[in-house]
């Protein structure tokens, strides 16, 4: 046993002891709390040591950085949009997905360009529609906009996102992020749709979670492209062939998990919202040569029309009470916290500080996107991306 372990060092508790614990802490790497007593111990006796030791490691920021957790709101009700009973396309999700190679024409050396696909999604019913962009631009996508609306009806509001999750992605998407992010390209979009009456509403930025409904339609229209064309260049017609086809197995899809009772052979599908039936369904025998009315036969639509709906409430509204995350109730954040900004792409030791300053509380109080100044910037964020670091009334890390 070394001598220095026989005899150690005793020290009071005093400004010094907490310097030299400081020090051990940060000279082997941070440690635990456990391993930096035992290192202290062979060298030093300190009176209280373990409790010290644990409020030290407690009070470095580096480690508070490795483990801290960022605020986790309670997941807000769903919007009347969601659960409210409206015609198929009466409020809409909006992304886009891509680039896709497109091939001019089915020459052996035809020129490839770039196709992008801009996905519609109902709020209420799930449905989707499907419309390929060849240019980022606002007239492209008003577009495509257009073609929705001749053929979907007029939406009474739109949602979308502000484009800057698409800044961390890979560098085939950046070409995207740079146009969507431009507030003149928001500005235009909010212009033309104003033209035609429709309230577009962006969801903060960096908060996909805002819009999973439209997330989830993109990642299963990609899949489905993917298992059949791979990275195989298409011409203009084969993608648009595909993706049709494509959406028609989404507006099949069934709402909620299928019954097992015999009664019930036939599942409720966004199809039905649509046309009555799932669009991949085997069409019914022609029933021309019975006889009736013309009011039975609108009465008999419209019961059906309602018994949809019924089994919409009953089976698939009930199914999204579900909440898988964020169930408690949390503290809301405080002007003046200082932060954490949390950055996929860096390593956490550098994401960058920043200071509350402004509050965006929901209907129901709960505050799940702030103003954050971070340099000389100020910009919105959602609070599932910040970690608190300081209260501004508090003396944390002194």
């Amino acid at each position: 046993i070394p001598s220095s372990q026989k005899h150690p060092i005793l020290l009071p508790k005093c400004h010094f002891t907490t310097l030299l614990v400081d020090y051990y802490h940060k000279v082997y790497l941070h440690p635990g709390p456990g391993l930096l007593q035992a290192l202290l111990q062979l060298r030093f006796w300190i009176p209280s040591l373990r409790s010290l030791v644990r409020h030290r490691t407690f009070k470095c920021l580096s480690c508070y950085k490795g483990k801290a957790e960022n605020f986790s709101p309670k997941m807000a009700d769903l919007p009347p949009s969601r659960v409210n009973i409206s015609r198929a396309f009466l409020h809409v999700g909006i992304d886009f997905a891509g680039p896709f190679p497109m091939r001019e024409s089915l020459r052996r050396k035809a020129a490839l360009g770039k196709a992008y696909l801009c996905v519609f999604v109902c709020m209420s019913t799930k449905g989707v529609h499907l419309e390929i962009v060849t240019a980022l631009s606002t007239d492209a996508f008003m577009a495509a906009l257009n073609r929705f609306v001749a053929r979907r009806g007029l939406p009474e509001q739109c949602y979308s996102d502000c484009g800057t999750n698409f800044r961390g992605a890979a560098n085939k998407l950046k070409e995207f992020a740079s146009w969507y992010c431009q507030q003149s390209t928001q500005n235009d979009i909010l212009h033309e749709a104003t033209k035609l009456e429709i309230k577009w509403n962006f969801n903060p930025p960096s908060a996909p979670h805002f819009g999973g409904l439209w997330e989830a339609a993109v990642k299963s229209a990609k899949t489905h492209l993917r298992k059949v064309a791979g990275d195989t260049p298409l011409t203009y017609e084969e993608l648009t062939t595909w993706f049709v086809r494509i959406e028609a197995i989404l507006n099949s899809r069934p709402l909620c998990p299928l019954s097992s009772s015999p009664e019930e052979t036939e599942f409720l599908s966004p199809g039905h919202f649509l046309i009555g039936s799932t669009l991949l369904a085997i069409p019914e025998p022609s029933l021309l040569d019975r006889t009736t009315s013309t009011l039975s036969r609108w009465q008999l639509l419209e019961r059906m029309t309602q018994h949809f709906w019924q089994r919409w409430r009953v089976e698939y509204l009930t199914s999204l009470h579900k909440r898988t995350k964020w169930t408690k109730d949390s503290d809301n954040p405080r002007v003046g916290d200082l932060v954490l900004l949390k950055d996929p792409n860096v390593s956490v030791l550098h994401w960058p500080m920043a200071r509350i300053m402004r509050l965006h509380p929901g209907e129901d109080g709960m505050v799940r996107v702030v103003t954050i100044k971070c340099g000389n910037s100020e910009f919105r964020r959602p609070v599932v991306k910040l970690i608190p670091l300081l209260p501004l009334h508090t003396n944390h890390f002194d």
